[in-house]
């Protein structure tokens, strides 16, 4: 799908303990939050494995990510269902005939509530 500034591109995720177990193993972020139940019995997502969700885009498009801005507003939990919402701000061909992109994004839980929220910007390769 070939992208221009204006599109939104739109998916969810479901958070798991199982993602949360493998973020842990790779990251080595071994907070207590992430490896003990809270009174519910969920974990704390790693606010960096809740910042994969707008990365998708660039995975699904090729992009070479030069910057990324985060916001982290709430703590996600496992079980907890996320919607993210990227919008494309900047799509343009280059003199050296790659493709600047930039795009600004906001990932709500399933009750509506704003839990990440930034940005990024980079080339298509």
């Amino acid at each position: 799908m070939a992208l221009q500034a204006g599109d939104t591109i739109t998916f969810e995720r479901t958070f798991t303990e199982k993602d949360v177990e493998r973020f842990t193993k790779v990251s080595g972020d071994e907070g207590t939050h992430h490896m003990t139940p809270d009174e519910e019995g969920r974990l704390v997502v790693q606010g960096l494995l809740t910042a994969t969700l707008p990365t998708k885009v660039g995975g699904d498009h090729n992009v070479l990510a030069r910057t990324m801005n985060f916001e982290f507003l709430r703590p996600v939990f496992t079980s907890d269902t996320i919607t993210c919402e990227v919008t494309i701000e900047k799509y343009e061909k280059q003199p050296d005939e790659r493709t600047a992109i930039a795009a600004s994004f906001s990932c709500h839980n399933q009750k509506g509530k704003e839990v990440l929220q930034g940005n990024f910007a980079g080339v298509i390769l």
